[in-house]
């Protein structure tokens, strides 16, 4: 049985929603490449990649899970994501703003078998994370309590609003229940653009 942390409410209490727009993910990507810090291209890789690739904080950073180098397979433009909470691991595309960044990246730290460190070439922590998702929601000005896994069903809302399948988003998330995956199809507004309202 999961419990709350004492004294901590539901999350309803804290927002509304649980997950973000392609608007709020684009402005929190935008103040993540804008802010004037010295790694502000891995954090902006990393945003992207936890929002295309619907990554927990876990499996994109952190020893256990955390993305690799030796994920990458350049020549086929693929990386593996390996997926916690006993979701499947599987393959992804990378895109090709995706590769550059990363080949960027690996420049910048190349003797770390992680893709995302700290300057102390230690692979993140999930806490820097937050901590970081925190400070580019202010500076993005969103209205909106954000956490790490918003950036992950932020992925879910996008996909199931661009029309691909129930089955294909299971696939993608790694969600082996697909009842995990159909929550998302609640979140489609779109189903409902033909209803109507005559005069009223």
């Amino acid at each position: 049985m999961t419990t709350k942390p004492p004294g901590r409410k539901p999350n309803k209490h804290y927002r509304s929603r649980e997950y973000l727009t392609p608007s709020e993910v684009r402005s929190l990507l935008d103040a993540a490449l804008n802010r004037q810090a010295r790694y502000a291209h891995r954090d902006y890789t990393l945003m992207l990649l936890m929002f295309r690739h619907g990554l927990r904080v876990g499996e994109a950073v952190g020893e256990k899970c955390g993305l690799r180098w030796d994920a990458v397979m350049w020549g086929e433009r693929q990386i593996f994501i390996t997926r916690e909470k006993g979701s499947d691991s599987g393959v992804h595309p990378l895109r090709d703003d995706e590769m550059v960044l990363l080949k960027e990246l690996r420049e910048q730290f190349p003797d770390s078998k992680y893709i995302f460190v700290s300057e102390r070439g230690e692979v993140m922590s999930t806490d820097a994370v937050r901590k970081l998702l925190g400070r580019l929601a202010v500076q993005a000005g969103l209205d909106i309590k954000v956490h790490c896994h918003m950036m992950r069903h932020a992925c879910g809302y996008y996909l199931v609003n661009q029309g691909y399948s129930t089955r294909e988003i299971q696939d993608f998330l790694g969600h082996r229940d697909i009842k995990n995956t159909e929550k998302y199809t609640k979140l489609n507004a779109r189903r409902f653009l033909n209803f109507d309202w005559g005069d009223l």
